[in-house]
């Protein structure tokens, strides 16, 4: 079966593609890459790696890319998308690339936007989670506004509604924020409120039937500036996969997805959920639960067996690592669009 990945980043803002990867060793992998500088383009873990064009430019220029990559490479049969800003195009055009032969296993647009960042406080309440104060704006005057009436205070966080999250101290860095974010992802912006707490994530998959096929939890202990998780252990948290199992019934969930929560004591405040894998996939591969597996099976047919079972105390850490290519391997990527 010939798979196809995206997400080959691998610094220290990495992208779930590495790690799908090394979970479906012994299939047949392509990787789908918007950047010649993305490290896994240059790993002998994908036999050819194609530069794909971006999101924004459409289903027609997706759908001529995926015909010119077949005409060379043979049929595809399947395609795991790793990136938010990829992923509302294929989810709307999912049954129109059934079309062509190529399967995905990805949630309804209607499921999709359910957990978009400005409508999750609704989710988190309908799943008993509490949800930070969070302030949907589109201008600086409203930032200044909500810090006069003392509604908002420093440090609090700036989001972009689909992607994109900084952290401000203070006006000139919250200013500086709303325009990084609106350049690149356009409003609304969201300013939410600074949670204290333990950092607890989930990585599952949804059969999109509402049952939870598989997931493992845990808690980091370590992150980059960036936020992305260094080092981190497996926990048993049953409040969190409560929550799991209750967000793919409400939304009958398909496919992969991540939630973000910190927990404070008793509480647990929901902060986002991913539609996607997370970068730190390959943990839960290690600890025996193959959730990139599941969806190659589901996405064939297949029944899965329910695998929410794994050790706890198991620590993942992430480190950096070299590998050394010609430069004609980067020139024929850049002028050639493939590797």
């Amino acid at each position: 079966m010939k798979i196809a990945i995206s997400g080959l980043n691998a610094t220290d803002n990495p992208a779930p593609g590495l790690g799908v990867a090394k979970s479906l060793k012994g299939e047949e992998l392509v990787g789908f890459s918007y950047d010649v500088n993305e490290p896994a383009n240059y790993l002998d873990i994908f036999s050819k790696k194609y530069l794909m064009p971006f999101p924004t430019l459409g289903i027609e220029e997706l759908e001529n890319r995926l015909k010119s990559i077949e005409a060379k490479e043979g049929k595809i049969d399947l395609i795991i998308p790793c990136l938010d800003a990829e992923l509302p195009l294929y989810i709307k055009y999912q049954d129109r690339l059934k079309k062509l032969g190529v399967k995905t296993f990805l949630p309804s647009l209607e499921s999709f936007e359910l957990r978009n960042k400005n409508k999750l406080a609704k989710l988190s309440d309908e799943l008993g989670l509490k949800y930070p104060k969070t302030y949907e704006i589109s201008s600086i005057k409203e930032i200044t506004d909500l810090l006069r009436e003392k509604k908002l205070e420093f440090p609090f966080m700036v989001k972009g509604n689909y992607y994109k999250a900084y952290k401000a101290t203070n006006l000139e860095e919250a200013i500086e924020h709303f325009y990084t974010i609106s350049n690149e992802w356009g409003f609304p912006i969201l300013l939410q409120e600074m949670v204290s707490g333990e950092e607890i994530n989930l990585v599952g998959v949804g059969d999109g039937e509402g049952n939870l096929v598989g997931a493992v939890s845990m808690k980091k202990l370590t992150t980059t500036s960036l936020g992305k998780i260094w080092s981190g252990i497996t926990i048993d948290n049953p409040k969190l996969m409560q929550t799991a199992k209750e967000f793919v019934k409400a939304t009958k969930w398909r496919g992969p997805f991540e939630l973000e929560c910190m927990s404070d004591g008793d509480d647990v405040y929901m902060i986002e959920i991913n539609p996607r894998f997370p970068a730190w996939v390959y943990f839960a591969t290690e600890v025996g639960v193959n959730l990139p597996r599941m969806v190659v099976k589901l996405a064939n047919g297949e029944k899965v067996k329910q695998n929410l079972n794994f050790p706890i105390g198991k620590m993942y850490v992430r480190f950096t690592d070299e590998v050394v290519v010609d430069f004609d391997e980067f020139k024929k990527l850049m002028m050639t669009k493939e590797l």
